[in-house]
């Protein structure tokens, strides 16, 4: 099972969802599995309930879907934020940080009114603050580091399939029912 990690805004799930096609295995988003258990927008939860409730649950997702291995796996960009999060997906995944510098997560997301942690007076400020407080727990959490200030998808993807020949990790294994 390969998990995806990064800032919001790296691209995790598109990759992800690239990347799964391309290895013909499955693919999760674990943003979207949250909000199917909470039946509501992560957004709003974070408003009703806080962030430590939403890292919670995050916490149970993550866990129930590294034991049931669907091949693609995108995390939201704050599940490195538990150490129990970070030692799951590096024990139970081939984990691939997806690095952007902040200025360009700036860039793609400057708009994005979906976000919760973006939500403030300077977004660019936060960002640079995520970045900086996230930064060493993705590095810990990680197998593989892929640099990806501007490439395009196909590009990244090829790339991280690279790295995985490289590595003897290839072809992913899809557990059977």
């Amino acid at each position: 099972m390969l998990a995806l990690v990064g800032m919001p805004g790296s691209g995790k799930s598109t990759v992800g969802r690239q990347l799964a096609r391309k290895l013909g295995v499955g693919f999760v988003d674990c943003d979207q599995v949250i909000e199917m258990r909470i039946g509501m927008p992560i957004k709003d939860f974070f408003a009703s309930q806080g962030e430590a409730a939403f890292r919670d649950i995050e916490s149970q997702v993550i866990d129930d879907m590294t034991r049931t291995a669907c091949g693609v796996l995108a995390t939201g960009g704050g599940a490195v934020l538990k150490e129990a999060n970070r030692e799951l997906l590096r024990e139970r995944t081939q984990v691939i940080y997806l690095r952007v510098q902040p200025d360009e997560i700036f860039r793609r997301l400057k708009n994005d009114q979906q976000r919760p942690l973006l939500q403030v007076d300077d977004p660019k400020l936060k960002i640079q603050q995520l970045f900086e407080e996230r930064d060493p727990y993705y590095q810990a959490a990680a197998h593989f580091v892929i640099e990806t200030n501007r490439p395009r998808i196909p590009t990244m993807v090829t790339m991280i399939v690279t790295q995985l020949e490289l590595a003897g990790l290839l072809p992913i294994e899809t557990p059977t029912p």
